[in-house]
């Protein structure tokens, strides 16, 4: 079944619209994204419509999250394919504002959630969840959504955002999706598309790795130190891939632990050239 999503680009006609809805009671679902959406998006899309009656599906490639090494103009972009797609999965609305709409030229207020962007990805890229926070505090002031719809292979940028939620008392629900995967396990990305045959080829060494540190603490291991062993065994196994991090944290706070207690997120990113790919599981000891 296919459907339909009204494009607005402009913060007056989203605001308009949105309006109207909240007015004849309606709920909004709101799901942010940098376009180039794939299974994992859609999955957030369907979610939303499940449960909102108004769903809005943001589209802009935000200039503020990307370090100075990393190729904003390379990022993909193809506003009628997006629209298209976000349509059949259950969007209303789409709203994919022009960077000049989203920051003045003279843009001078950041929002920053310290402590929980130090480590994983945020220590090898520097500003970036900077970036993210004020871009999504911006959507929400913009659309008010009731509720908000991330995916958990981002655990870092969901941890980050539901602490910037909680700490800006902010009227939004947070709604955690399960990571969608292809058949052989690789964690469903925009950059996945980047891989060569032989890299892609590789690239599900990231799970299998995450799956076997599962399968250990199943067993009953708890030693950080020896399931980070294993993890890189496994990688190991895609030598084309270079090891970002290994890291096993509190799935609450993100703090690094020695040995494995309650609910823990185990992490990793490996990059294959210059497509990086992150990628987790959660875990109970």
């Amino acid at each position: 079944m296919s459907g339909s999503s009204v494009c607005l680009p402009t913060i007056s006609e989203i605001r308009a619209a949105l309006d109207e809805a909240r007015g004849r009671g309606r709920r909004v679902g709101m799901v942010p994204t940098m376009g180039a959406l794939h299974e994992g998006h859609l999955s957030l899309i369907r979610a939303a419509r499940v449960e909102d009656q108004v769903v809005v599906v943001s589209i802009f490639v935000n200039p503020t999250q990307f370090g100075p090494s990393e190729d904003l103009a390379k990022y993909p972009r193809d506003l009628a394919r997006d629209c298209r797609l976000a349509g059949d999965a259950g969007a209303d609305l789409v709203f994919n504002p022009s960077v000049s709409e989203m920051y003045a030229e003279d843009h001078a207020t950041w929002v920053e959630v310290e402590g929980l962007t130090d480590g994983l990805c945020g220590r090898t890229r520097p500003g970036h969840f900077r970036g993210v926070c004020t871009v999504v505090a911006k959507l929400f002031a913009i659309c008010q959504p009731d509720r908000a719809y991330f995916g958990e292979k981002d655990a870092q940028q969901l941890a980050v955002i539901k602490r910037m939620v909680r700490d800006l008392n902010m009227r939004v629900e947070i709604v955690p999706c399960s990571t969608i995967r292809e058949p052989d396990g690789l964690a469903v990305s925009s950059r996945n598309v980047r891989l060569k045959p032989a890299q892609r080829e590789q690239a599900p060494a990231l799970y299998r790795a995450l799956t076997a540190a599962q399968a250990a603490v199943a067993a009953g291991e708890t030693d950080v130190a020896a399931i980070d062993s294993l993890i890189r065994t496994v990688l190991a196994q895609a030598p084309l891939g270079e090891v970002d991090y290994v890291e096993v944290v509190r799935a609450d706070d993100l703090k690094p632990v020695t040995t494995m207690a309650g609910e823990c997120l185990i992490a990793l990113a490996v990059s294959f050239g210059d497509v990086r790919l992150i990628d987790n599981l959660r875990v109970k000891a």
